[in-house]
Formats: structure tokens, C-alpha cells, sequence
């Protein structure tokens, strides 16, 4: 049998460190949860096994190391930021049941034009806009086959010679990059940020600084530069003859004419869907400086009583009970659909979370603490730098999801220290932890479209390297320059 290095890397440093370290004299619950985190950093880092089974080993080695019992590392495992990624990802299964991507797509292509570079604005734009609301991989997936059949369209105009190649490359790189880009723009749009909503609202309750309003007004600015920026790259980069007519727009046009009126089951989701970001957008106090507009959370004893993830479930819910009449034995959403959920990014999360609870009640947490005293006086924008730039790094090889949960009790540590508002760090952290761009496998809309196999390898590198650099100078200009706001 061959040696599996990666499989026993994580449990040969976690008993080195287990045995032999002693970090925090007369405290050996310091070192127990070092030696935890070492192990699940490994595995992670080098997926020696699914990443879904790495986030189970917590609920196993924390009660067995004396750090937490079993009902409060399991409790880490359902919280409620898990059941607004569930909502949301079953609003994303009753959009595609329905074929509203489809729609919303030909609709946006049929408004842009028909020059290369407007098809490819078109595409990203589509991406962009709907991965703000569902996950990424879920917007590439529901897209690709209609850029697929966009794929063979310019093929048919133009002739399947090199800059029609080069012109696909694109797009599909365009694609996935856009969706990538869009999830950083609300808190629902990649699980990296609702890590770190729930990390945030369980370090600081008392803040009330953070819900889907705050997000979407820092993070909808900074996403709609970059994909501006991406565009502009990828048109340099892919799209000869800007402006050379490809594909005529009665295309787009006729293809949406294709499918209809809207019947009554596309009606009904597309309500759902906007009175569910509605009111996600309006349940926090929103404040404009000189006025308050108080948020219908209020309208509840306490605004902590209803939360964002009520809202998702309560629109799961309304999607699970409303009838169809195009089929009138089912509802417009079934169970059939939700079992598609991704459950093991659901215990993705609660692994994450668990990580973090051991690093604040063994003590690693104040103990990271002492030796990173260091960055007190250190610059902000330097220190922003370094930090983006490290987590888009470790982004490239290994799950965001991940990257961001072994970095957030360690930037916890860093704030402190600095003396500077939390939402400094977590933030541009957060964002950069989507800054997955160059490799195929960096994260799953560069794997789906990669796996058309109608990109180079070194066209994806090459443009993703650009656009990491980018990525990572803009959020720390960004986030610099918001500080002083803090």
C-alpha cells in the first residue's frame, strides 16, 4: 500500500505538537488547541481527505482534549448563519426549477449589443448580478450551458479559427471570474462572507454595525470597481477587434422571445426572491448621517429576535407550501430539489465555527495575542497589504471557506493588538479570500470552465495573476482609506 503523506501529515504534527510543545506554561489546553489547529490546517491545505470530513474532527478532539464539551462544540454545527446559506441556496434551486437564469441571461444580452466586447461585458454582467444573491458555483453552473450555446453561435458566425478561440477563452474566464467577483458584493453571496458575519456577531454583539445593509454598502462599491477593472483586463487580453461585430443581437432577442411570457410559477419565485432581498436590505436601522431609517426589525421585542436567516427560511418555507399550476401535486419547490444542497459546505461552516470557539476557550486566542504585540505600530496600509496578499495566496490552493476560518481568530488577535476597529481587518480579509483567480482549481467557477476544455491553462494563469495583483491593491486602497470611518 502506497504511503499517503498528506493523510498522515495532520495527525503526526498534531501529536509533535500534542507531546512535545508546551506554549503556555501551567496551561495545556493552549497547546492541545495549536496542535488541533495544526492538524486541521494540513488537511485542509493539502485535501487529504473531503474537506467536510476534516470540519468533523472538532466535534471529536475538543471534548477528548478537555477544551469543550460535546453539546457546545455540536451546537457550532447549526448555527444560524448555516440556515441562511440553506435559505438562500433553496431560492437559488426554485430559480433554476423554474429557468429563470435563463431568462434574466438572454435578457441582459439582449439589452448590450453586439460587438465582442459587449458580449463579454454581457456575460459578466449577468454573472456578476445574479452570484450577488446565490452561491457562485450555482450562478456558473445555471449559466454555462447558455454561454455553451453562445460557444457554438460564434462559431457558426465566425468560423472556429484563433480569435474566435481566444474570444471563447474569455468569455468563459469572464464568467466564472464575474461570479467570483459579484458574491463579494452582499453577505449572501459566497460562504466566505457569511463566516465572517457570524464570527463578527458573536465576537461583538454590542457593535450592531454589521447586517446586510453595511455589508452591501461597502462591499457592492468595491465588487463593481473590480469587475469593471476584470472586464477592461479581459477585453485587453482576449478580445481582438474590440468592437468587430460577432453575433447579431436579433439573436439574443429571438431566444427571449422563445421562451414566452413569464408563466405563473416564474412570477411567483421572482416575488419571492425580491421581497426576500428586500427584506434583508431593510430589517437592520439604516443610518444616512443626518437621519436614521429604522428597520422593521424593531417591530419584534428585540431586533436580535429575527435575523437574516429567518427571512431565507421564512422564503424556503413560502417556496415548499405554494402550489404550482403547471403541476398541481406539487409545490414550486420540493424536496427533490433541496436535496442538492451542498451539506458538506453546510458542515464546512460548523467546522470553521467550532475551530473558533476552541481558540477562544482553550486560550490560543490571548495567547496569539502576546506574541503578535509586535503590529501595534505598525502601518495600516502595510499591514492591510500583507494580509490580502497572504490570504489571496493560500486562496489559490486551498478552499476559501477554509482560508477565512483559520484567519479570523487570528485577526482578532491582530485588531487588538493594533487597537484599530475589528471590521479593518475582518473586512478586506473577507474579501480577499475570494481572490481566487489564477488556477483551475482555485475555486469552482474556475474549475467548471475549465472543464469545457475550452481554455489554456496558461490563459487563466496569466489573467489571474494580473487580476490577484489587482484584487489586492484595490481592497487594501479601499479598506485603507475607510478606516479613518471607523
Amino acid at each position: 500500500m502506497q504511503f499517503n503523506w498528506r493523510l498522515w501529515a495532520g495527525p503526526s504534527a498534531f501529536l509533535a505538537i500534542l507531546l512535545f510543545a508546551d506554549l503556555s506554561p501551567g496551561k495545556p489546553a493552549v497547546t492541545a488547541m495549536a496542535a488541533v489547529a495544526a492538524w486541521m490546517t494540513i488537511w485542509w491545505l493539502a485535501e487529504a481527505v473531503h474537506l467536510s470530513v476534516t470540519a468533523l474532527l472538532p466535534l471529536v478532539l475538543l471534548p477528548l482534549l478537555g477544551i469543550a464539551d460535546t453539546k457546545s462544540v455540536a451546537a457550532q454545527y447549526m448555527d444560524p448563519v448555516i440556515f441562511l446559506f440553506i435559505g438562500g441556496f433553496l431560492i437559488a434551486l426554485a430559480l433554476e426549477r423554474w429557468d429563470l437564469h435563463q431568462r434574466i441571461a438572454l435578457r441582459i444580452l439582449s439589452w448590450m449589443g453586439s460587438s465582442a466586447s459587449r458580449v463579454l461585458f454581457g456575460v459578466m454582467l449577468t454573472a456578476y448580478g445574479i452570484s450577488m444573491w446565490i452561491s457562485n458555483t450555482a450562478t456558473v453552473m445555471m449559466l454555462l450551458a447558455a454561454v455553451v450555446a453562445l460557444m457554438v453561435q460564434l462559431e457558426m458566425h465566425l468560423g472556429a479559427d484563433e480569435r474566435t478561440r481566444r474570444l471563447e477563452a474569455g468569455i468563459l474566464i469572464g464568467l466564472a471570474y464575474s461570479a467570483t467577483i459579484g458574491g463579494m458584493a452582499t453577505l449572501v453571496g459566497t460562504p466566505t462572507n457569511m463566516v465572517f458575519l457570524r464570527f463578527y456577531l458573536e465576537k461583538f454583539p454590542q457593535n450592531h454595525d454589521m447586517n446586510f445593509f453595511n455589508w452591501f454598502a461597502v462591499g457592492f462599491p468595491i465588487s463593481l470597481l473590480f469587475l469593471l477593472i476584470s472586464f477592461a483586463l479581459l477585453r485587453w487580453l482576449f478580445v481582438s477587434g474590440g468592437e468587430r461585430l460577432v453575433i447579431k443581437r436579433d439573436y439574443f432577442i429571438g431566444e427571449y422571445r422563445r421562451l414566452g411570457a413569464m408563466d405563473y410559477e416564474q412570477i411567483v419565485v421572482s416575488v419571492v426572491f425580491v421581497l426576500t432581498a428586500l427584506l434583508w436590505f431593510s430589517r437592520g436601522d439604516i443610518d444616512f448621517g443626518g437621519f436614521t431609517l429604522h428597520g422593521w426589525g424593531g417591530l419584534f421585542r428585540s431586533q436580535e429576535f429575527v435575523g437574516d436567516s429567518t427571512v431565507a427560511v421564512a422564503a424556503a418555507l413560502a417556496l415548499f407550501v405554494i402550489p404550482s399550476r403547471q403541476e398541481p401535486d406539487r409545490a414550486l419547490l420540493c424536496w427533490d430539489e433541496a436535496a442538492k444542497l451542498p451539506f458538506d459546505i453546510v458542515l464546512l461552516f460548523g467546522g470553521g465555527f467550532a475551530l473558533a470557539k476552541g481558540f477562544e476557550l482553550s486560550g490560543l486566542s490571548a495567547w496569539l495575542g502576546q506574541q503578535l504585540a509586535f503590529v501595534a505600530d505598525a502601518n495600516i496600509y502595510g499591514v492591510l497589504l500583507a494580509l490580502c496578499a497572504l490570504i489571496a495566496v493560500i486562496s489559490e490552493f486551498a478552499s476559501n471557506v477554509a482560508c477565512i476560518q483559520l484567519m479570523l481568530p487570528v485577526l482578532l488577535v491582530l485588531q487588538a493588538n493594533m487597537g484599530v476597529h475589528p471590521l479593518v481587518l475582518l473586512v478586506p480579509a473577507t474579501l480577499a479570500a475570494s481572490l481566487g483567480f489564477m488556477l483551475p482549481v482555485a475555486t469552482a467557477p474556475n474549475t467548471i470552465v475549465f472543464g469545457t476544455r475550452r481554455i489554456a491553462a496558461r490563459d487563466m494563469l496569466k489573467a489571474g495573476l494580473m487580476l490577484d495583483v489587482i484584487g489586492v491593491l484595490l481592497i487594501t486602497a479601499a479598506m485603507g482609506w475607510m478606516a479613518s470611518g471607523y
